[in-house]
C-alpha cells in the first residue's frame, strides 16, 4: 500500500513538473513573440525616423506617439487573435478569402522584407563602425554570420526569442539613460501630447508603417503559431503578447523622443547626416556615440533577424520542401540580403518606394483579417469582439487614405 501510494505521489509530482515547465515555456514564448515583434520594427529607420519627426515638431511629436500607439494595439490585437484561433498563417487566411490573394500578400511581403532587410544589415555594419570602429561592410558581414548563426541551431526558435529580448532590454536601458541624461522637458511634452500644438497625420502614417506594416504585422503572430500557441483557450494570453510588443516599442519611441527633445530644447544643432548619432554625442561625448553603436546593431540585428524569419514564414507553406528546409531558405534570404549591400549598396529609389508601399500592406492584411473574423470555416465557433471589428476598420480607413497619399507625394519625388 505505502510502495502505491509513493508511486502515485512521485507520478502527481512528475505531472505538476511537467505542467509548470509548459506554462514557463509558453510564457517565455509569449514574452519571445513579443520581443521579436518590437525589435522588428525597431530598426535603423526606426532611430532616424524617431529623431528627424521631434525635431520638426518637438514636443507635438508626443501627440503622433500616442496615436500611432492606439492605431498599432487595434492592428495587431486583430491580427494575433485571429491567426491564433485560426491556427493559420496570414497567407492561408488570405487564400481562404480569396484563392491566390494569399500568393499576391505573400508576394508583398517577402519583396518589402527583402528591401528593407538589405537596410537592416547596412545599419548593423553601421552600429559595428560606430561602437567599436569597424568598416561598415565588414560589419555588414560579421552581423549577417550571427543572424545566420541562430538559424543554424537546432533550437532555432528559442535562441531568436532570448536575442529578441536580451536586446530589446539592451536597447531600452541605453534608451532611458540617454533620455535622463539631456533632462528634456517633461512637462511640455505630457501636455502637448494631448493638447498638441501641431499635427502631422504623414508622420503618424509613417509610424505605424514602421510598427505595424508589412511583415511586421505578422512576426510575432507567426512566431506563436510555430510555437503551439493557437486556439480560443489561448486567447487572453495571445491578446496580452501583443499589447506587451506594442508597449515595448512605445517606451523605446518615448524615450528617443525624450532624448531628442532634451538636446533640440537646448538649441543644439543636431548633424542632419546622422541625426540619432548626433543626438548620443552631443548627450554623452564620445561614449554617448560608442552607445549608439550599440543601439543602432542591436536595433538592426534584430530587425535583419525578424524580417527574414517573417518573411520566409509567408512561402513556407506553399512547398513541403520550403516547410522542410525553412531554416535554410531564412539563411539564405539573410546572404542575399547582405551580398546586395556588399557588392551594390542601398538602392535607395527602390526602398523609399517599397516603404510607400509597405504602408499599404497595412489596410490589406488587416482587411483580410477582419473578413476572416466573420468567417465560419475560418474561425468556427468564435465571436469577434465588435468593438474590434469597428476600430479595425477605423484603422484600415486612415491608414489606406493617408498611405496612398503619402505613395502619390512620394513618387511626385522621385520621377516628378
Amino acid at each position: 500500500m505505502e510502495a502505491n501510494n509513493k508511486v502515485n505521489q512521485e507520478e502527481l509530482e512528475q505531472k505538476n513538473k511537467s505542467k509548470f515547465a509548459k506554462k514557463t515555456a509558453s510564457k517565455s514564448v509569449l514574452l519571445g513573440a513579443a520581443f521579436l515583434m518590437a525589435t522588428s520594427s525597431i530598426g535603423p529607420g526606426f532611430l532616424t525616423q524617431t529623431t528627424v519627426f521631434t525635431q520638426q515638431l518637438a514636443a507635438s511629436f508626443g501627440f503622433v506617439i500616442l496615436i500611432s500607439l492606439i492605431l498599432d494595439i487595434v492592428a495587431q490585437v486583430n491580427v494575433w487573435r485571429i491567426i491564433a484561433v485560426s491556427g493559420l498563417r496570414g497567407q492561408e487566411i488570405a487564400n481562404k478569402i480569396l484563392p491566390g490573394l494569399g500568393v499576391v500578400l505573400a508576394i508583398m511581403i517577402v519583396i518589402g522584407g527583402l528591401a528593407f532587410n538589405i537596410g537592416n544589415v547596412a545599419g548593423a555594419g553601421l552600429g559595428l563602425n560606430a561602437m567599436i570602429g569597424l568598416d561598415p561592410i565588414t560589419g555588414a558581414v560579421v552581423s549577417a554570420l550571427f543572424a545566420i548563426f541562430i538559424f543554424v541551431y537546432k533550437e532555432a526558435g528559442k535562441v531568436m526569442d532570448k536575442v529578441a529580448q536580451i536586446a530589446g532590454g539592451i536597447m531600452i536601458l541605453l534608451m532611458v539613460f540617454v533620455a535622463f541624461k539631456t533632462s528634456p522637458p517633461v512637462g511640455e511634452a505630457i501636455a502637448n501630447t494631448f493638447m498638441p500644438q501641431e499635427i502631422s497625420w504623414f508622420a503618424i502614417v509613417t509610424l505605424v508603417g514602421g510598427s505595424v506594416g508589412g511583415y511586421i504585422m505578422f512576426a510575432g503572430g507567426h512566431r506563436l503559431l510555430d510555437a503551439g500557441i493557437k486556439g480560443q483557450e489561448s486567447l487572453p494570453e495571445v491578446t496580452k503578447s501583443s499589447v506587451t510588443g506594442i508597449l515595448i516599442t512605445g517606451v523605446m519611441r518615448i524615450a528617443l523622443f525624450l532624448a531628442v527633445l532634451g538636446v533640440v530644447s537646448q538649441g543644439l544643432a543636431i548633424d542632419p547626416k546622422n541625426p540619432p548619432a548626433s543626438v548620443f554625442q552631443l548627450a554623452a561625448g564620445n561614449i554617448g556615440y560608442r552607445m549608439f553603436g550599440m543601439i543602432m546593431w542591436a536595433a538592426a540585428i534584430t530587425s535583419v533577424v525578424g524580417a527574414a524569419y517573417t518573411s520566409v514564414s509567408f512561402i513556407r507553406s506553399f512547398h513541403p520542401k520550403i516547410e522542410k528546409y525553412h531554416n535554410w531558405v531564412i539563411i539564405a534570404f539573410i546572404i542575399v540580403s547582405t551580398a546586395t549591400f556588399a557588392f551594390i549598396g542601398q538602392p535607395v529609389n527602390v526602398l523609399i518606394i517599397v516603404g510607400a508601399l509597405n504602408a499599404l500592406i497595412l489596410p490589406l492584411s488587416l482587411s483580410v483579417i477582419l473578413i476572416a473574423a466573420h468567417k465560419k470555416d475560418i474561425v468556427g465557433t468564435y465571436k469577434h469582439p465588435r468593438w474590434l471589428t469597428v476600430t479595425g476598420i477605423i484603422v484600415i480607413v486612415l491608414m489606406g487614405y493617408l498611405s496612398v497619399i503619402t505613395l502619390i507625394e512620394q513618387m511626385q519625388k522621385l520621377f516628378g
